[in-house]
């Protein structure tokens, strides 16, 4: 099982790949992971993202694409892989398929979170933070007894200056802006499926598990 996850700030991704490592007994490779990994290790590929990240500058998609190739290549990974945060462009997907199909082992599928836009912000912005105890909140999914109050506590709850609506919104204008092309590549190629991350937490596993069973049975 050879998986890509995408979805928006917001749209629950990183609970659905916990589950989704697990049920398939795949490595969930998160592509800031592998590059502290790289970095904490001093990789050749490893060293030369640093001198790229030190200027303030991206790291060239060869650097990118050689460190998640060498990842790839990881003992974990022959049962499969689930990554998170790359392919970034098409072009790091062309380079990805043309590495897999050289092995004989291409994408089996990109899943797709989809939410709206709307509800995007107000999950993105509803996080509350006690400032006594660090407690965390949320005004819509996890809401504290007594309004503005933490439980825990008594402390006042706040809004972080990185959960704001402003900030909510430039994250989504820059996850669109990459990923729109990425879901119509994949699509393109008959490997997209896309998932309604407006529903429950399992509701959404449930509908990933359905998508992934057929591929699942032909390879067990």
């Amino acid at each position: 099982m050879r998986l890509i996850l995408l979805g928006p700030p917001g749209a629950g991704k990183g609970t659905q790949a916990v589950s989704i490592a697990e049920t398939y007994s795949i490595p969930h490779i998160s592509t800031g992971d592998i590059f502290r990994q790289a970095l904490k290790d001093q990789t050749p590929l490893g060293m030369k993202a640093k001198e790229y990240m030190d200027k303030g500058q991206l790291v060239p998609d060869d650097i990118v694409i050689g460190i998640v190739q060498e990842r790839l290549e990881g003992k974990d990974c022959e049962k499969g892989f689930l990554l998170d945060g790359f392919p970034r462009t098409t072009e790091q997907a062309k380079a990805l398929d043309t590495i897999l199909e050289g092995k004989g082992t291409p994408i089996t599928y990109c899943i797709n979170i989809e939410v709206p836009f709307d509800q995007l912000i107000l999950r993105l912005t509803g996080r509350r933070v006690c400032k006594n105890c660090g407690a965390t909140y949320h005004i819509l999914f996890n809401k504290s007894n007594e309004e503005g109050i933490c439980d825990k506590c008594g402390g006042e709850l706040y809004q972080r200056a990185d959960d704001s609506e402003s900030t909510a919104r430039e994250r989504l204008a820059v996850y669109q802006k990459q990923t729109a092309p990425l879901i119509e590549y994949y699509e393109r190629i008959g490997k997209l499926v896309t998932i309604n991350g407006l529903q429950s937490i399992d509701k959404v596993f449930n509908d990933i598990k359905d998508a992934l069973r057929g591929s699942y049975n032909d390879n067990h």
